[in-house]
């Protein structure tokens, strides 16, 4: 039997290349090798977008359908929402009494969340919620209810698997050995840096290219990346390795052009708008495919309805089976 797989994305906006390179591309090679479950986590995106339901419902939908574009195949990947999954949030109650509050603020990722709100709203933290603060408790809810047992991850998120780990050894040293413990599989790819030269790409941090972004936005956006800061005549040599439209160059343009860029720029033979121009083309080519198939699911809203109920009733089936065995366990199954 195919092992489990589980992850889950949060549907607090639209895919960028970011979310492409860093995890889409990997869903796609492990599609085919895994039973994949994966989560549109509209309860955690509730954790700080409570104040905002509609923003988060509108998601799920845009997200399932970016997820369909880029090539997850939704006869070999179960698209399912959490919030219709009860026995997520059942397992959630009964591992809080697992962990400690302050196991929780030592968690390295909740701890810099937590220092980054901090900074955001003051109030020394008054703004943080439980909800907020309990996330990898429900996190380990969202990877045990599936009997998940590979977890793709990238490194900042291992502190949360860990917690996970914790978890569900306490649990099966307390009421035997009921669950399987998570391992990890990090991503191959490195993070994608945002148009600014941030080591980030981030929906918050105004640095990215999301993949339904139409052509006048990106060429507004490209003009604006960061070149070499020493250039600042045409015929001035620059360094393309601190150069973001170099950086995309690499990543999407699909010509055999790259090494006469690099040595072009090099020589001062080639101007920083001719360079985002091309990168403008290469991209809108690289995006076309996906922007065809997204334009498909969008006149298709009942073709997506229905591979969300399908992947959420073979979510919940699953579910309910880890249930009952979960409440032997604590011998509340009454």
């Amino acid at each position: 039997m195919k092992k489990t797989i589980l992850t889950g994305l949060r549907p607090t906006g639209n895919l960028h290349l970011g979310h492409l390179f860093g995890a889409g591309q990997n869903y796609i090679k492990m599609q085919n090798d895994y039973e994949f479950f994966l989560e549109i986590a509209d309860v955690q995106a509730l954790t700080d977008n409570f104040n905002n339901p509609e923003k988060v419902r509108k998601n799920v939908s845009e997200l399932t359908i970016d997820l369909l574009s880029i090539g997850l195949d939704p006869e070999k990947v179960n698209f399912f929402i959490q919030s219709k999954i009860p026995e997520i949030a059942e397992l959630t109650v009964f591992y809080s009494n697992l962990v400690t509050v302050a196991r929780l603020e030592r968690n390295p990722t909740v701890k810099t969340e937590i220092a980054q709100k901090k900074e955001l709203f003051g109030n020394n933290g008054e703004s943080i919620t439980y909800g907020f603060l309990g996330y990898p408790v429900s996190q380990a809810a969202d990877i045990t209810a599936f009997n998940g047992e590979v977890i793709p991850v990238g490194e900042d998120q291992l502190p949360l698997l860990e917690q996970c780990r914790e978890i569900v050894r306490k649990f099966n040293s307390i009421y035997g050995e009921t669950l399987k413990e998570p391992q990890a599989i990090l991503s191959d790819t490195k993070r994608v840096k945002g148009l600014d030269g941030n080591d980030k790409m981030g929906k918050s941090l105004g640095n990215a290219i999301f993949l339904n972004d139409s052509e006048e936005v990106i060429k507004k956006k490209i003009m604006g990346a960061v070149t070499d800061s020493n250039k600042i005549k045409k015929d001035d040599p620059a360094n393309p390795d601190i150069c973001m439209v170099y950086y995309y160059h690499n990543l999407v343009n699909k010509n055999e052009n790259k090494e006469k860029i690099c040595r072009e720029c090099k020589k001062g033979e080639r101007g920083c708008v001719q360079c985002k121009k091309e990168l403008m083309e290469a991209m809108n080519n690289f995006l076309q495919p996906i922007k065809e198939k997204r334009k498909y699911y969008e006149e298709h809203p009942e073709i997506v309805k229905e591979i969300l109920d399908k992947g959420t009733k073979k979510a919940k089936e699953k579910a309910e089976t880890q249930m009952k065995n979960v409440k032997k366990a604590m011998k509340i199954d009454y």
